[in-house]
């Protein structure tokens, strides 16, 4: 299976099935059917059976999906059976509070090394990171071995951090700068624009007034 082979919206649900299947074998459900993990994120059967197809073939006829061991081959799927180190760059309000977030270690990432520019950030500890000198970012991606970034930058300064997070070898960014990348095509990006996101829901509740 080769991931561009995948249309990136399989790829997103990949993380709703297994939001619901976590939470399905907390619950000790051994076996569900498409059906009813469809019903569950209001899609389709037909939707959640072909998407899961693209990885393999997991169910089996008049059983369904064996939910421990899907939970598994979706982390494996997903790259987080293991725990992924992260680099933070841009240490504002927003970069304080991914530090903080205690939700990502049960994810599978780790944010261990944060960078700014601000003088007065500089070696300041939140939580359990030290901030360093954006300077000193090719060193950690060394002694980290690092190839995931989160970028809190304003957007005047996204671009030239990311083409420094490119040259140092960094192989996929997420990226909060509301503003649009240019990246070599071996390094992905995804893209969170808050903005954006309130503005698609602010639409939803306008028009179902």
């Amino acid at each position: 299976m080769k991931s561009f082979s995948v249309p990136n919206p399989a790829v997103k649900r990949l993380s709703l099935y297994l939001r619901r299947l976590e939470q399905l074998a907390e619950e000790g459900t051994k076996t569900v059917s498409s059906r009813q993990l469809a019903e569950s994120l209001r899609l389709s059967d037909a939707q959640v059976r072909k998407d899961l197809t693209y990885f393999g073939q997991f169910g089996r006829p008049g059983v369904g999906y064996e939910v421990r061991p899907l939970v598994e081959e979706l982390r494996r799927i997903l790259g987080t059976d293991r725990v992924r180190s992260v680099v933070l760059i841009g240490v504002g309000d927003l970069g304080r509070a991914l530090l903080r977030y205690r939700g990502f270690p049960n994810r599978g990432f780790e944010i261990v090394a944060a960078f700014d520019i601000a003088q007065d950030k500089i070696g300041r500890d939140v939580g359990a990171v030290r901030i360093r000198h954006l300077d000193e970012l090719g060193d950690a991606l060394v002694e980290y071995d690092l190839d995931m970034a989160i970028m809190a930058v304003p957007p005047h300064a996204a671009q030239e951090v990311a083409d420094r997070l490119c040259e140092a070898g960094i192989g996929g960014i997420l990226n909060f700068a509301p503003t649009t990348l240019n990246t070599p095509r071996k390094v992905a990006v995804f893209s969170v624009d808050l903005a954006a996101s309130m503005e698609q829901l602010s639409f939803q509740v306008h028009t179902r007034k």
